[in-house]
């Protein structure tokens, strides 16, 4: 009876065991799917994909060292200036992505690439 009892425990364990890893694995492919629309997204400055991305309680450490939260870091968002058609285009990708998932909560640690590319100026001649 008692060894009925320890493997159904063992069972149980391993089933939800099983499941959370299920779902972390979704949550991590899911959070990988939002980071590459983010990052297309902040190539454009699109201000829903900032909101939308970064969490209410953020803590974000810039370049130099110095820290802001949401509020700051979407104030800068909309403030930048609208591009123009010749402006250089960043165009961003993420590299050693890790995903730590803790129940509800998940952290995404990642180093952020930009590449800038220059627009050539393009001109459309026409000839009859």
């Amino acid at each position: 009876m008692m060894m009925n009892k320890a493997f159904a425990l063992a069972l149980a364990i391993l089933v939800f065991g099983g499941s959370l890893a299920a779902q972390s694995a979704k949550s991590t492919a899911e959070l990988n799917g939002l980071l590459k629309e983010f990052l297309v997204g902040a190539g454009k400055n699109d201000i829903a994909m900032h909101d939308r991305f970064w969490a209410e309680d953020l803590i974000y450490t810039r370049s130099a060292g110095a820290r802001i939260n949401k509020g700051e870091l979407m104030k800068g968002v909309r403030s930048a200036p609208v591009p123009k058609s010749d402006d250089p285009v960043t165009e961003y990708s993420a590299e050693n992505v890790q995903v730590r998932t803790y129940g509800s909560t998940a952290v995404v640690a990642f180093k952020l690439v930009g590449k800038t590319v220059k627009k050539e100026a393009r001109r459309t001649s026409m000839s009859f």
